[in-house]
């Protein structure tokens, strides 16, 4: 039977309202929609391009408690709730995920917090690599 393991960050949001950070199943790792809350002082910077970097840093540290990195990356999937914010990130996104190049998707949608400008979630392949 394959290996189910939870990782949790900190936050509250995953105690409220009943998730995980990420769960790995077997070589997958899937990363939950991921913001860009500090979760050790549960602050928001106002600033989109500010908010994908955290968002970042925060799967970053789910990937490498999973045993993989960004180069593990085969799927990632934006939500904004404003079209216009997406390509200030551009910079940021490209920085991750330029050179590994994953299948992805934006989506113009609300988010569980008006402060929340992005929310990022990836799907890697521990043995992608």
């Amino acid at each position: 039977m394959t290996q189910r393991r939870a990782i949790l960050s900190g936050s509250t949001f995953e105690e409220q309202i009943g998730y995980a950070r990420a769960v790995v199943h077997g070589d997958e790792v899937h990363v939950s929609g991921t913001t860009g809350f500090d979760y050790t002082a549960m602050t928001i910077s106002e600033d989109v391009v500010e908010q994908a970097e955290q968002c970042l840093r925060n799967i970053g540290t789910a990937l490498t408690e999973a045993g993989c990195t960004f180069a593990d990356v085969v799927r990632v999937r934006y939500l904004l709730p404003d079209r216009a914010d997406f390509e200030p990130c551009w910079p940021v996104l490209r920085r991750f995920f330029g050179g590994v190049r994953p299948a992805a998707t934006m989506l113009v949608c609300g988010l569980a917090d008006p402060r929340m400008k992005i929310e990022i979630e990836v799907y890697a392949q521990r043995s992608a690599r």
